[in-house]
């Protein structure tokens, strides 16, 4: 997971009167009795986390990254979901060549209201944060897997029980966190980049799976596993989509889970559903862990980012929240 821009805490007003949304949706969604979704099994999304994790970091270029593709392409089609995987070469801030792939799951195909569902699956290539080696490899057991896990369980969910009125579209973005070196200064983008992260929604976002796709919003998870987690609302999130965060902030409440999810803003993000909001058009909110709203979990891009950082309680409130979300539209 990338670099923070700014922190925002002063421009709430003006934000909650945007485009997307207002301070009426937030209180319709909060009063309006939820239909209960199907069950999520927490054993299973932490499962799911470990078997990224065995795999090794899921680097670009690596056998990991390739044996974790594998295993995310037979999930999905396991489940019956109808599976895409977009493959595409980029270079990363070194000049260096990258095979890339961005993995799409699709259920219920037909139905015309989609929602779309994303996280990244790739390892950061260092723990640049570290305080002992800054080149070392990490697990990625929050920062990645974490994600992707809450969205191989709702596919799982939707797999065994009727799904919802929707259909549903689950994109694991590849290339996510492979920006510059922490000590490094910015490299100069090539290649009408915009960032030298999130490589995979920069691609996706501008070469859709499917040319004329669209979806009614989309929610983006990243570092959602983590002992303690606080979800704060990223100032873009609420820019471009202030609707869907009343939405998953106010069910999230109805089912117990204020702890987690705050209603607060916190930082300004480059994440993945920047350029979904910018290039595909698609209203993305990005649920991800911040520390007061200001800081990303200590674990963020070190050796400690392992399966001692995962928390069941808090995998079981993400993925039960996102599996209301979409029962209930």
């Amino acid at each position: 997971m990338k670099k923070s821009i700014a922190v925002i805490f002063l421009v709430f007003g003006a934000l909650a009167c945007s485009e997307s949304g207002s301070n009426n949706s937030n209180s319709e969604t909060v009063q309006k009795a939820l239909i209960k979704a199907p069950e999520l099994n927490a054993d299973s999304v932490y499962s799911f986390v470990k078997a990224q994790v065995d795999f090794g970091p899921r680097v670009p270029n690596s056998k990991a990254h390739q044996d974790a593709a594998d295993y995310f392409v037979d999930k999905f089609k396991s489940y019956g979901a109808k599976v895409v995987i977009q493959e595409f070469e980029d270079q990363n801030y070194e000049g260096k060549t990258l095979k890339l792939k961005n993995i799409i799951a699709s259920f219920n195909p037909a139905v015309k209201k989609r929602i779309l569902l994303a996280a990244h699956w790739d390892t950061r290539q260092f723990a640049d944060k570290d305080n002992e080696n800054v080149y070392a490899k990490l697990d990625g057991a929050n920062d990645g897997a974490s994600g992707v896990a809450v969205l191989l369980e709702v596919a799982r969910v939707i797999s065994a029980n009727e799904g919802p009125n929707v259909g549903v579209d689950i994109i694991l973005f590849d290339g996510e966190d492979g920006g510059e070196h922490e000590d490094m200064a910015s490299v100069p983008f090539t290649g009408g980049k915009e960032s030298w992260w999130c490589l995979g929604s920069q691609y996706w976002s501008k070469n859709k799976h499917v040319g004329n796709y669209t979806a009614f919003y989309g929610i983006l998870l990243d570092m959602v596993g983590a002992s303690g987690a606080t979800f704060y609302q990223d100032t873009i999130s609420k820019r471009n989509a202030q609707r869907i965060v009343d939405k998953v902030w106010g069910n999230a409440k109805q089912l117990g889970y204020g702890k987690f999810f705050i209603d607060k803003p916190g930082l300004e993000l480059t994440d993945d559903h920047l350029f979904v909001n910018k290039y595909a058009r698609i209203p993305m909110i990005d649920i991800i862990d911040m520390r007061k709203g200001t800081a990303f979990v200590p674990e963020h891009h070190t050796q400690n980012d392992t399966m001692d950082a995962i928390d069941k309680n808090t995998l079981k409130a993400v993925g039960e929240v996102l599996l209301s979300v979409l029962y209930n539209e």
